[in-house]
């Protein structure tokens, strides 16, 4: 499994997202992940309006997706895990990915919109 099958079938994946076909799109996930596709469902802001893949990175032990879905209800931002299953990339783990917190400007320091003077 290297970089470029994985970013195959993750394009597959985030297609069918695209299109509304769940049915599709849980091909490419391991069977510990179909029986419990509820949770992973309930997560997409369907029907989605927009999708890519932000990036794809080696981990020890396979890879680490990061994709944008973009629908009605907002967007999100999964990482999917994948690993080799049958000699082929696989979704094995899947977790909503959190937004970086904006932390505001502790009190008298600047907030990068501002030019401070001296």
């Amino acid at each position: 499994m290297d970089e470029q099958a994985v970013r195959e079938h993750a394009q597959a994946h985030l297609d069918a997202l695209l299109a509304g076909d769940i049915g599709q799109a849980v091909q490419e996930m391991s069977s510990q992940l179909r029986s419990n596709l509820g949770p992973i469902v309930a997560m997409l802001p369907m029907p989605l309006t927009e999708g890519s893949i932000e990036s794809i990175e080696m981990t020890k032990t396979g890879f680490l997706t990061v994709l944008h879905l973009v629908g009605p209800g907002g967007d999100i931002r999964l990482e999917t895990r994948w690993k080799d299953r049958d000699g082929r990339p696989t979704i094995v783990e899947v977790s909503h990915r959190p937004e970086a917190a904006v932390e505001p400007p502790a009190e008298g320091e600047p907030s990068g919109a501002e030019e401070e003077v001296t």
